[in-house]
């Protein structure tokens, strides 16, 4: 075989495989970004406006948190053919099963409430009412699910996740000094010292990270695309393309606010869009954008959630693949949560603050019983198999599931009594 023969065949195995991950890839990708939602990325926002580049450093310390933890529900889905939250009930009995269910389908239909907060802001930045804002999503997000495909949705999904890659131009168009980046962002640091402010924004940025609705999203998602054993390599490649997206949209939201805004409290990413666009209206406009395009990944991802894991619970048909004649329970659920989250930010006077800070809250109920019932079932050899957890695994998953407790304790509770720890 000649060196153009070997050359050749190198050649179609990298395009192959390049073929496969494309087929593969999705589930990933999709719930990494989504998880940069709303609420995420007015974290990220105030993070730099705040401190500036000081706390890059936290959000590459995640990379790999995210990635071990969600690879494990590849590995779940594809092995069991089962959602997370029938595995749940098969794994731990009814009650740890509906204790599951009713904390996830509370705290998703809050956040729900809460990317329609983020839209309907981020379109009135432009002029949109908020009543045509939530019209609108009820049309995009009803389109796409009733087109009785897993892979088209996927696909019209992962536009949306390519958009929400728009603040990277941004970034580059405020000229940021990269060597203060490195010195500043890199190392880690905690500017000002370990007080009750930075904790909290230290919190609320490992809180972004882990939500519970994304172990239910992804592990579903790889059932419902039907992915078998041999696929679980692709999907743990897919998951930690994922993480590296996720964090790099998040460092350079950091990077923008830390550049333009340091220094400023701001509320919410609204804001921040509003007053970048004081001093250039193209870095304000994408601000405005991908917090749009960040609340719709998150309302698209978090209703799918709910949908799914409620059909798994009921053993009623829930998947995509299926027509609304062949599954009307899973998207009534589906609209019955979307159609209801809307509703309330129309609402006059709606408690729209009260309702963000709830779900902080219930969040940190769900979070750590979640984690803790996925590293078990992932101990389980007699349903895992070779694909059971080795030990290295499971001493990583520890430290993170014991370290997100912690955080997502001391977060709740300091949502709640803000000066526990000044």
């Amino acid at each position: 075989m000649n060196i153009f023969t070997q050359l050749y065949y190198n050649y179609r195995r990298i395009i192959k495989a390049i073929q496969l991950f494309l087929i593969i890839s999705g589930p990933g990708i999709i719930v990494m970004i989504a998880d940069n939602d709303a609420g995420g990325i007015t974290t990220y926002a105030a993070t730099g406006a705040k401190y500036g580049y000081n706390l890059i450093w936290v959000i590459i310390v995640l990379v790999p948190v995210c990635y071990y933890v969600q690879e494990m529900t590849v590995r779940l889905g594809a092995v069991t053919k089962r959602g997370h939250a029938e595995a749940i009930f098969a794994g731990f009995g009814p009650f740890w099963g509906w204790f599951s269910l009713i904390d996830l389908m509370l705290v998703n239909w809050l956040t729900m409430v809460t990317e329609f907060i983020g839209m309907t802001a981020a379109l009135n930045i432009f002029g949109v009412p908020p009543y045509m804002t939530v019209i609108g999503m009820y049309a995009v997000m009803g389109i796409m699910v009733l087109n009785g495909s897993y892979w088209t949705w996927e696909k019209i999904t992962l536009l949306f996740c390519a958009l929400n890659l728009i603040y990277i131009p941004g970034a580059f168009m405020v000229h940021p000094s990269m060597p203060e980046i490195i010195h500043n962002g890199i190392v880690p640091n905690f500017p000002g010292g370990l007080n009750n402010e930075l904790f909290f924004f230290l919190m609320a940025n490992i809180g972004t990270t882990i939500a519970p609705w994304m172990l239910f999203f992804q592990q579903s998602a790889v059932v419902d695309k039907a992915m078998k054993e041999k696929d679980i390599p692709w999907g743990k490649l897919d998951t930690f393309l994922g993480s590296l997206l996720t964090a790099v949209v998040a460092i350079f939201i950091i990077i923008v606010t830390g550049t333009i805004l340091h220094g400023v409290n701001i509320d919410d990413a609204a804001q921040a869009s509003v007053m970048l666009m004081k001093t250039n209206k193209y870095i304000g406009t994408f601000m405005a954008i991908g917090l749009f395009d960040a609340g719709l990944l998150g309302a698209i991802c978090i209703s799918l959630a709910s949908s799914w894991a409620f059909g798994e619970v009921f053993g009623w048909a829930h998947s995509l693949n299926y027509k609304i004649r062949e599954a009307p329970w899973f998207y009534a659920n589906y609209f019955l949560t979307l159609i209801t989250a809307g509703i309330v930010v129309l609402i006059p006077n709606a408690p729209l603050v009260l309702i963000t800070l709830f779900v902080q809250v219930v969040a940190v109920t769900l979070l750590p019983a979640a984690l803790v019932f996925l590293i078990l079932l992932l101990n389980n050899k007699k349903t895992m198999g070779e694909y059971t957890n080795t030990l290295s695994q499971n001493i990583i998953n520890i430290i993170i599931v014991i370290t997100i407790i912690i955080i997502s304790s001391c977060y709740g509770i300091s949502t709640l009594f803000p000066d526990m720890f000044k």
